[in-house]
């Protein structure tokens, strides 16, 4: 931190995040804007053997990014719409050879043959999805390529994954209205009761389940849901 940065010690949060990448645990680290979000994945990256990818949407940000680490001799590089096939391919060369610390991609480059065939042979430490909270502002139509980080991490097993968000810019796109909250509960005390006709049952089981898929927060209402569900089905099976 000191050598690179000249701080002497670590913002709120910081330090607990880094030690998590350190242990080699995904993470999911929220913090406020400004709250000094690159520095949880430089530091550990900096600290062992390897390369960090850190998935980014937004060009200018992975060129600010790489000019600020090539500046403290920190190799660097950024692969976007605006380089050439060739530049590419010799970024892509120098991180699969060991010369590179900090690989920053846009999320549709992960799906590209020279990023695929490339990343097997890079001695990755570390994948960092960089500004995550786009997600829950737009959804993933926003970028659907940020999907595609699921196929990543099935190239890299064993990699851990550092996702950052930033609590001013993270919406409630995706909670669940207090409506549909009760709703759900509804069904749940009517499948647990068990009295009704199994058509009914699954009636009010197909009714649960669209309202799940909507709000894909209430995970532990979907079991219970599916439980009670088996459990009227085998109760009708057995009368």
């Amino acid at each position: 931190l000191k050598r690179y940065w000249g701080f002497t010690e670590f913002r709120p949060v910081q330090l607990e995040i880094i030690r998590s990448v350190l242990e080699g645990r995904d993470t999911l680290a929220l913090m406020p804007t400004g709250g000094g979000k690159s520095l949880t994945y430089q530091v550990p990256t900096l600290a062992r053997e390897g390369l960090c990818i850190v998935v980014t949407p937004l060009i200018a940000l992975m060129e600010d990014q790489v000019d600020r680490l090539r500046a403290r001799a920190v190799p660097a590089v950024a692969i976007h719409s605006g380089l050439s096939p060739r530049q590419i391919d010799i970024a892509l060369d120098n991180c699969a050879y060991g010369d590179v610390k900090f690989l920053y991609v846009a999320p549709e480059r992960l799906a590209t043959e020279a990023f695929r065939l490339r990343v097997v042979r890079m001695n990755v430490s570390l994948i960092a999805v960089d500004e995550a909270h786009c997600i829950s502002q737009w959804g993933y139509d926003f970028r659907p390529s940020y999907l595609r980080i699921a196929e990543l991490r099935e190239k890299l097993p064993g990699v851990p994954v550092l996702t950052l968000l930033e609590t001013g810019c993270v919406k409630v796109r995706f909670s669940v209205p207090e409506q549909e909250i009760a709703r759900l509960e509804e069904i749940v005390a009517a499948l647990e009761k068990g009295d009704a006709p199994l058509a009914d049952s699954l009636a009010l089981f197909e009714e649960g389940t669209k309202l799940i898929a909507a709000c894909s927060q209430e995970l532990d209402a979907a079991e219970r849901v599916m439980q009670a569900l088996v459990q009227t089905v085998e109760t009708e099976k057995g009368d």
